[in-house]
């Protein structure tokens, strides 16, 4: 049976070419959409709107009714990068919708493939971040983006030491500035930030936990 793996935000950019490249190294990848109408063809999709605890959770259900279990899990859907906006003058509403989608959506999506995930014997979880989210290197705007960031990189932290004794390995993975449309098509090739995940989806069960890397190497929080 090959390994299953489930990819967040797979419709486009970074999650459609995570995809890619997990199925070509011979995972069953799942392609988590939240519009299926909108969907690349040739992919195994599956209804996903990680904002929606419903919707979450009936992916789940359908991902062990297909699959048994989960060995990979990339939290890459996100939203908004606000570059017009400044923390001292935010619309809290549009910094919450941020959170709900970019720190929420992973975190309930996390907690509803946890058993999936233990039943696997090399789970994985790859939360999609940004260096904008580093304490480290932070400077004024983007708010709603970068605090959203800061805050999955604490849910990896913490999850990293809570899940350790069953044998997942959690990290935060910067896929650096890509040629996304969030990205305004600037920046590296998307092949080349989509690689820098796949290398923390496939880690060796000896490998790193609880990290923040971009192509294998170490960031600073």
């Amino acid at each position: 049976m090959r390994d299953v793996a489930v990819v967040a935000g797979a419709s486009r950019g970074i999650g459609r070419e995570v995809c890619r490249q997990l199925s070509d190294l011979g995972y069953a990848v799942v392609a988590g959409v939240r519009d299926l109408a909108k969907a690349p063809p040739g992919l195994d999709l599956c209804a996903l709107d990680v904002a929606s605890d419903e919707s979450v959770a009936a992916a789940a259900a359908w991902v062990a009714e297909r699959h048994g279990r989960c060995d990979v899990l990339v939290n890459n859907a996100a939203i908004l990068y606000d570059t017009w906006a400044r923390a001292s003058s935010a619309d809290v509403a549009e910094v919450r919708a941020a959170l709900e989608t970019n720190l929420f959506g992973a975190w309930r999506t996390t907690l509803a493939f946890l058993d999936l995930l233990r039943r696997s014997p090399r789970p994985r979880i790859v939360n999609v971040s940004s260096e904008g989210g580093s304490l480290t290197s932070m400077r004024g705007g983007t708010p709603a983006y970068r605090v959203s960031k800061a805050g999955l990189n604490a849910l990896t932290r913490m999850l990293a030491a809570e899940l350790r004794p069953d044998g997942i390995l959690v990290n935060s993975v910067c896929p650096g500035w890509t040629a996304t449309d969030m990205g305004e098509h600037g920046g590296r090739p998307v092949q080349a930030g989509a690689a820098s995940v796949v290398w923390a989806a496939t880690l060796p069960d000896d490998g790193p936990t609880g990290g923040f890397f971009r192509d294998g190497r170490p960031l600073p929080w």
